[in-house]
């Protein structure tokens, strides 16, 4: 050989007996039972490992169903895509049962909420016709929308989330009863929405005026700010499907009310995601809860996790009842 190098020889090296070894997972505490025909949900969610995303659930459904029995607020902040993955009837079925207290989303979630409304259907094909200048341009979407925020606007207590609900109400869309927003309306809790200007199809529409969806959306972070002003003692925070806007729109509403001297502690947020993006992670479950509180992460997609969560709160709550 030119080099100085020789294999190690492996014989001291020392073993000890797997029986003195502390290990994470053991059959007794952590295993999975095995599924059997006709198991009800609760023999369902029971069943799952004692672990990693199963705990994560199982602990995001305590919590939720923790704060509804001491009266304690459930925050649902969503994206879009959870509209567009035709939740609404799970979300409405939680509402109705005072699972969740709030909803808040993105400029997209209140766009999709409103298409399905208005023609049981949403989300075009972009691909298809960006390049024809014709991406985002329905009338019924842009025009309504725009009109109704202005029309809106004049009622100083109305914000985005009200206006377009009562848009889709007082015009009897033919589907309303798939309304994220039309049901938040009927329960009569908060429904609010947080726009960046240029991010949102109704923002290229010739009836589009900055100043009204600002004033608008304004509007709304001022009321979820008394929304998370009143999380503290065991409220909730879900963000579902939000990687940057919807995090970024609670830490600052957090940051208010503890500025306000609400001192916002004690309360319990979860992110769930198709992919753990850093500011839900940072924003929603690590710095916010740091001090008191528990942050959960669900990873997977939302039509399937969304309906389990919500399996399983809702038997919870009717076992309970």
């Amino acid at each position: 050989m030119s080099h100085k190098y020789q294999p190690v020889d492996f014989s001291p090296v020392k073993t000890y007996s797997i029986k003195t070894r502390n290990n994470k997972v053991n059959v007794q505490d952590h295993f999975a039972s095995p599924p059997k025909a006709g198991m009800s949900f609760s023999d369902v969610i029971n069943s799952m490992p004692r672990l990693l995303g199963a705990d994560q659930l199982r602990g995001v459904v305590d919590a939720v169903v923790g704060a509804r029995e001491k009266g304690r607020p459930v925050v649902m902040a969503i994206g879009g895509h959870v509209i567009k993955c035709g939740l609404q009837p799970v979300l409405k079925a939680l509402i109705d049962v005072d699972a969740i207290t709030a909803v808040a989303m993105n400029g997209s979630a209140a766009i999709h909420d409103f298409e399905v409304s208005l023609v049981g259907a949403t989300s075009e094909d972009v691909g298809a016709v960006l390049h024809s200048g014709d991406f985002g341009f329905s009338e019924e979407t842009g025009g309504g929308m725009n009109r109704a925020l202005k029309s809106a606007v004049k009622e100083e207590e109305m914000g985005y989330g009200e206006a377009i609900a009562r848009c889709i109400v007082d015009n009897d869309h033919l589907f309303k009863e798939y309304s994220l927003l039309a049901a938040c309306l009927e329960q009569q809790i908060p429904s609010t929405v947080h726009v960046a200007l240029g991010t949102d199809i109704i923002h290229q529409h010739p009836e589009a005026d900055g100043a009204v969806i600002g004033e608008m959306t304004f509007r709304d972070f001022r009321l979820l700010t008394s929304v998370v002003a009143d999380l503290g003692d065991g409220g909730v925070w879900l963000n579902v499907g939000s990687a940057v806007l919807m995090p970024e729109v609670f830490l600052k509403a957090l940051s208010i009310a503890q500025n306000l001297g609400y001192h916002v502690d004690g309360f319990s947020t979860a992110n769930f995601d198709m992919i753990q993006h850093y500011r839900p992670l940072t924003n929603v479950v690590k710095r916010p809860t740091s001090e008191h509180g528990r942050g959960y992460s669900i990873t997977g997609h939302h039509e399937i996790n969304i309906p389990l969560f919500a399996a399983a709160v809702l038997d919870r709550l009717h076992k309970k009842s």
